[in-house]
């Protein structure tokens, strides 16, 4: 409900009003407003469809008639009216929607392709409708959270969404764009179905790991190492001051190989709501709610747009592999394992140079690349066999130490 509905009316004469409740059908989420609202379809009428050669006298009670008649192969329909003349206007069909596009991506290879996107945030929601608009025909979305008010400034859900499923918003914005896009939909922790998970990481073309926290970073790359496919990881840092892009691909260092260089600082990652933040451990049990609500201070939705951009490019590359196209000059280009992005000149970036002049300097709005060095005592990706000893300490079956930095986890993980 809207607070200021609610004190517009009583600070009004009325003691009472009529209002109207808006239920998300199937989804147990009502919408309440003291006025009727505008939505999405209007007024509903019932439609009678007649063959062309059917006599119209029979559609006199309906408020629109629809005649269909074919010629030369081609379908097409009439529309009548009691009140208004009626232009009719079709959606294309399935090979001609994303026409424009061709020539940059093949959009015949695309609609063959299957997306796995885990997390539905500002991150994957933009992604998933990106890649949509791309003309990609499958789509396999994990996320168990709901939209929140919080939501609301960076996410593409919008106002009328509150208190719905994040996989039901973003299916229906997919099929907006692309309605003939297979959309499956799992509302869940992916960490408590691992089996699940590698499932649909083998049936996927490419996955997208957008998460906010490391526990489903780390099994979803011992999957994608398992499975060997392809798959992104994108982040954003402390106030999307900046933020990185880690891609995998089968037989090159996997995220647990980069995450081993201390320069990566994976504690830096960005707390997105106070709830997630608990459950992860960045916000501690005993931390009160109001220090709590100063933990999270998300950045612009222009500061993540940069890295969603890039997350896209990457995943259209990948999944336009080896097919001739206009995005092909991208693998020349898109060679690095380590992507880094910086929107403002502070905290870890504040000594960075100045955009005039900066030379061979780093500098803010500026995409970096690495190539980060495969580890050959990783726990993940590593052919030697890893152990972890009664103190703690991970070691290879040869006794020495490995360096892996595993801050953050239980001895169990």
């Amino acid at each position: 409900m809207s607070k200021e509905e609610l004190e517009f009316f009583f600070n009004s004469s009325d003691f009472s009003i009529v209002g109207k409740a808006y239920e998300w059908e199937g989804e147990n989420v009502v919408h309440i407003h003291t006025d009727k609202i505008k939505h999405s379809f209007g007024s509903c009428n019932d439609v009678l469809f007649l063959k062309e050669d059917n006599d119209a006298n029979e559609g006199l009670e309906y408020l629109y008639v629809v005649y269909v008649s074919k010629q030369n192969d081609e379908i097409t329909a009439k529309v009548h009216s009691k009140s208004f003349e009626v232009e009719v206007n079709y959606i294309p069909k399935k090979q001609e929607l994303y026409s424009r596009n061709k020539g940059i991506l093949e959009v015949n290879v695309l609609e063959e392709k299957r997306v796995m996107i885990v997390g539905l945030g500002s991150f994957g929601s933009q992604i998933a409708i990106e890649l949509a608009k791309a003309g990609v025909g499958e789509f396999s979305l994990f996320d168990f959270d709901r939209v929140e008010l919080h939501n609301l400034a960076r996410h593409t859900a919008t106002v009328k969404d509150l208190g719905r499923l994040k996989t039901d918003v973003i299916e229906e914005s997919i099929k907006g764009k692309n309605p003939y896009a297979c959309v499956k939909k799992y509302a869940i922790n992916i960490n408590e179905h691992l089996d699940l998970m590698e499932d649909e990481v083998a049936k996927a073309d490419i996955v997208i790991c957008a998460t906010d926290n490391n526990e489903s970073r780390f099994n979803l790359s011992s999957t994608l190492v398992h499975q060997k496919k392809v798959g992104l990881f994108g982040r954003a840092v402390t106030r999307a001051e900046g933020g990185d892009v880690f891609r995998y691909r089968p037989g090159g260092p996997c995220y647990c190989c980069l995450i081993g260089n201390q320069w990566f600082g994976l504690s830096e990652g960005e707390v997105s709501n106070v709830a997630s933040a608990r459950r992860n451990g960045q916000i501690a049990a005993y931390v009160s709610e109001r220090d709590a609500d100063a933990f999270v201070q998300v950045g612009l939705s222009a500061d993540i747009e940069p890295i969603c951009n890039m997350m896209v490019k990457l995943a259209l590359m990948e999944l336009s592999r080896g097919v001739e196209s206009g995005i092909s000059c991208l693998e020349n280009e898109l060679i690095y394992d380590y992507y880094m992005w910086a929107n403002r000149r502070e905290r870890r970036h504040a000594n960075w140079a100045a955009m005039p002049g900066a030379g061979s300097k780093p500098t803010i709005m500026r995409w970096y690349g690495a190539h980060i060095p495969k580890n050959d005592n990783c726990s993940l990706c590593s052919d030697r066999e890893v152990l972890l000893d009664e103190g703690g300490t991970i070691r290879s079956k040869y006794g020495d130490m490995i360096n892996l930095d595993m801050s953050g986890l239980s001895v169990e993980e």
